[in-house]
């Protein structure tokens, strides 16, 4: 039994979450979510983070090293609201920045000895790195905490910046990302100053374009073999150019894409009343989004509580880090098309 922190920051820089999470392992692994909050970004970090896409050499080292900064004053500060008495290891994702497995490079920044020498604290990150060394794509990391937390589910779908899904085929674990969904829906809706589409709202209003819909379905991408992964670059060379072509209103430019996420989510589940698909992340609380979902499947869609919903990547990411501890394999070439399984991740001690 462990008690450790995970952290967790999104393409969709909905915020930093941090997760104290006690987690044991005797037969099988569990968890408890002791304490857990999401740190929002300043539009000053949003800002930073969004163009770090198009920073290099010193400024992005820069980058990284500021943000790792930031992320350990952010968890000291949870530290001591929260009077946490006893940790054995901090897990951080980082935050990507790169993404591109086919020319084999990943960037997190949010450099590990920051974290490790702000709150003295044991720090685990880099996930990513080893896995695309061994030919894998480096994600999604988060189906290993569905096959040892969460197997009583038939498929565990997370709506975040991407959408991505994880199973059990022929008793291994496979997963892959699926499409963007907050990433893009929020994008259009900045102009507005919103973070976000609440419950989907605007785009129930909209109409769908059936030329652009057509287009976005058509995208190579999704009749690619598995595994594969999704990054920012698909964002930007693939998704806004096809997008902003049609010079749409706004809300029929959510209403088409949540069409888009919906037809793209159900074309990889079966239509199986009996089965049941558990969905976290926040797109979780668009309801509208949900609807559309739910409109072209039979699978029972189950919406946990907000713990799991908003902190079950941060949790996993502690998992990730428990099992680098313990020597275990944390990353399934099932998974992630690595040439075999492995523990991975880079410990940093104070």
């Amino acid at each position: 039994m462990k008690y450790c922190i995970g952290v967790m920051s999104g393409t969709s820089l909905d915020g930093i979450d941090i997760a104290y999470v006690k987690i044991s392992h005797t037969a099988n692994y569990s968890f408890q979510i002791i304490k857990a909050t999401t740190v929002s970004y300043t539009n000053e970090w949003k800002l930073a983070l969004k163009n770090g896409f198009h920073l290099a050499g010193e400024d992005l080292t820069k980058l990284d090293a500021n943000y790792g900064l930031h992320l350990g004053e952010v968890i000291q500060n949870f530290i001591i609201e929260n009077n946490i008495p006893t940790i054995d290891f901090i897990a951080s994702h980082g935050h990507t920045i790169y993404h591109n497995p086919a020319e084999k490079y990943t960037l997190q920044i949010g450099n590990g000895p920051y974290i490790s020498s702000i709150t003295g604290i044991k720090t685990i990150c880099n996930f990513r790195v080893q896995d695309i060394a061994l030919g894998g794509q480096g994600a999604p990391l988060v189906p290993i905490g569905d096959q040892l937390f969460f197997s009583n589910y038939d498929y565990c779908l997370n709506l975040g910046g991407f959408s991505n899904i994880s199973l059990t085929n022929n008793n291994q674990r496979i997963a892959f990302d699926i499409c963007p969904v907050n990433i893009v829906l929020n994008h259009y809706v900045t102009p507005l100053n919103l973070e976000y589409d609440d419950k989907g709202s605007i785009a129930s209003s909209g109409s769908i374009d059936t030329n652009l819909l057509k287009e976005l379905n058509a995208l190579p991408f999704y009749d690619n073999d598995k595994p594969k992964s999704l990054g920012y670059e698909f964002i930007v060379e693939c998704i806004f150019p096809i997008i902003d072509k049609y010079n749409l209103n706004l809300k029929d430019i959510l209403r088409t894409f949540v069409e888009h996420i919906a037809i793209q989510i159900s074309n990889k589940i079966d239509s199986n009343a009996y089965k049941t698909i558990l969905i976290t992340g926040g797109g979780s609380y668009n309801l509208f989004l949900i609807d559309r979902i739910q409109s072209f499947t039979k699978t029972k869609l189950i919406i946990p509580n907000n713990s799991i919903i908003n902190y079950k990547e941060a949790l996993v990411f502690a998992l990730l880090g428990f099992l680098k501890e313990e020597g275990k394999n944390n990353c399934l070439k099932s998974v992630t098309g690595a040439s075999k399984d492995h523990s991975s991740g880079i410990i940093f001690t104070p």
